[in-house]
């Protein structure tokens, strides 16, 4: 496999060959590493959310911008919108997911889009990837109907099935090597400090 060639003076600006693999360019994902190893000051990546009550248990994220390799990163033209809300059960009227279930929805997309990547770094070309996740929780936890039960799942599982050229025991690898690298996965199972403040 073809490696970038170099990397030019301006932060952030990557040169490469173009090699596609599942999908991805690997030139431009093998130029970006060869920056940030030239450059590590420039791999702080900050995403931001911006959210808004609607009313009732219904309300809406906004993503839009957010800064990388050094500069803030314009390339969306308009905003992706997530509206969350509760189903009848929950007193709500489904106008959206819970959003425990956009957090289901996190960690399989992240977990999966790490796995693509690391298969087409290594030219392994994926012909499936399908992955189902289900959490549980008590919802006593979350009603503060008992403070021995915790508001927050208690437990999450997820099942791959991958078809992909290569053996088994690649797979596996592969599969194990993706809990290291997602981020997603990486920050539910090793935590991060969350800071909460009123303005």
């Amino acid at each position: 496999m073809t490696q970038a060639t170099g990397t030019d003076e301006k932060a952030g600006e990557v040169s490469r060959d173009t090699i596609i693999h599942n999908g991805i360019d690997v030139g431009l994902l093998f130029g970006t590493m060869g920056v940030l190893l030239q450059r590590p000051d420039l791999g702080r990546l900050r995403f931001r959310a911006r959210n808004r009550w609607v009313g009732g248990q219904h309300n809406r994220t906004v993503l839009k911008d957010f800064y990388c390799l050094g500069k803030e990163d314009g390339s969306r033209r308009e905003p992706f919108i997530l509206d969350a809300g509760q189903p009848p059960v929950m007193a709500g009227a489904n106008e959206g997911p819970d959003p425990g279930e956009y957090l289901l929805h996190a960690l399989a997309a992240s977990l999966t889009t790490t796995l693509v990547y690391l298969a087409a770094a290594r030219g392994i070309e994926l012909a499936d990837v399908q992955s189902s996740v289900e959490g549980e929780l008590d919802l006593r936890g979350a009603l503060g109907l008992s403070p021995d039960v915790r508001a927050g799942f208690e437990s999450i599982h997820i099942r791959f099935q991958v078809k992909a050229d290569a053996p088994d025991e690649t797979v596996r690898q592969l599969i194990a090597l993706m809990q290291q690298r997602s981020v997603v996965f990486e920050t539910l199972t090793r935590g991060v400090p969350v800071e909460v403040t009123l303005e």
